[in-house]
């Protein structure tokens, strides 16, 4: 019995071996990125706490980061609370000159769009003034989300401290040196703060005004009513991270049972969009033979403002908080 011999092609060997070496080449990169990235995050309270030299310095440093004054308490307004939620540096120069280079760059693509120097100015304008809020909007929803679920490990761990004899401080401490972004950070400041003088109600309560999270604010409720009232705070605690645990898995069966609105207010949303750009580019003559008509432009914004309406109608009946 003879195998049947198998033949390869020099060429197609080099290619195979050519995509082989690229892919592993792309596969390592990507660790190498993606371990710099976690571990830059993990390690960016303590790369704060080595250039610091004493305690003071490190929680007046860790403040100003996050654009509180020495208080700890923030700025007033709707834009500070949302740069505060979004756990990103307090850096105000570099913002303004990163807002000041997207409206010119967005103004100059208008201008050569369009050819109106009026309409550029006023989109780049809008363009600065919008894109910032909508990616602050973004990081922070991100954030809050990680911020729920890592709440219940955090307290899982400060329950098993205190059980273990440590001392309030220490626990908080221990979440802030073991646990990643955003909750480590978070509790290790309240740590910082603990060790400068201020109370643990006072901690906890500025890790709520940082995060503004829901079961944060849950959790400081719980240690303030332990402060004022007594009782067993481990107990208290393993309490509050059960609750937190099923309100997590309630939020993940409402965003299960509405992801077919979901679906669909994206399909209605994008198909008429996704019809005209057909339309322009298959047959221009179609809408462009009548565009300048008075009726077509009139029904073309009812058509746009009745879409408008259907998507908040859509968006507030998959809307659903707990």
């Amino acid at each position: 019995m003879h195998l049947p011999s198998i033949s390869l092609d020099p060429r197609t060997a080099f290619l195979v071996l050519l995509f082989a070496a690229m892919f592993a080449a792309g596969q390592a990169i990507t660790g190498l990125v993606r371990v710099g990235v976690a571990k830059r995050t993990v390690n960016r309270r303590l790369a704060t706490a080595e250039r610091t030299g004493s305690l003071g310095e490190l929680v007046l440093e860790l403040r100003k980061q996050r654009g509180l004054n020495g208080n700890g308490d923030g700025k007033a307004g709707w834009l500070a609370e949302l740069i505060g939620r979004s756990g990103l540096v307090y850096q105000p120069r570099r913002w303004a000159g990163i807002v000041a280079g997207l409206g010119l760059i967005c103004t100059c693509l208008m201008f050569v769009l369009g050819h109106n120097i009026v309409a550029a100015i006023l989109l780049g304008i809008g363009a600065a003034v919008v894109l910032p809020v909508i990616y602050l909007k973004v990081i922070a929803g991100r954030r809050a989300k990680a911020l729920g679920e890592q709440l219940p490990n955090a307290l899982e761990v400060i329950v098993r401290s205190l059980e273990a004899g440590h001392p309030v401080p220490t626990a908080i401490g221990l979440v802030g040196r073991e646990m990643p972004d955003p909750i480590g950070s978070e509790f290790g400041m309240a740590a910082d703060e603990i060790a400068y003088g201020a109370t643990l109600e006072q901690a906890v309560a500025h890790i709520s005004e940082r995060c503004r999270h829901p079961d944060i604010d849950l959790f400081a409720a719980t240690i303030r009513l332990q402060e004022r009232s007594g009782g067993n705070l481990t107990g208290l605690l393993k309490m509050n991270a059960h609750t937190v645990r099923e309100r997590h898995k309630m939020r993940l069966k409402i965003h299960a049972a509405s992801s077919e609105g979901r679906a669909s207010a994206l399909i209605l949303t994008s198909a008429p969009f996704v019809v005209l750009t057909i339309l322009e580019v298959a047959r221009p003559e179609f809408y462009g033979s009548v565009i300048h008509e008075r009726t077509v432009q009139a029904w073309l914004t009812g058509f746009g403002v009745w879409m408008l309406i259907g998507n908040i109608v859509m968006r507030r009946m998959i809307d659903m908080r707990i």
